[in-house]
């Protein structure tokens, strides 16, 4: 059997905790700031979880099984 390759969009996006977590950054937050308050542009800057709903297709494409 050939080897399961990880996608690599995702090893840029996804990380693992010491947990066995995984965290993932806010979208955006990359343009269009003018219009975004301090207060929304602070939040996105903090590092999420990735919900329990999308879990099992994040570690698939980490090939985490």
């Amino acid at each position: 059997m050939p080897k399961v390759k990880t996608n690599s969009g995702s090893k840029k996006r996804f990380f693992l905790t010491g947990t066995g977590k995984i965290k993932r950054k806010h979208a955006y937050h990359s343009h269009i700031l003018t219009k975004k308050t301090k207060k929304q542009k602070k939040n996105l800057v903090k590092v999420g979880l990735v919900d329990k709903s999308n879990l099992a297709q994040v570690k698939e494409l980490l090939c985490l099984r």
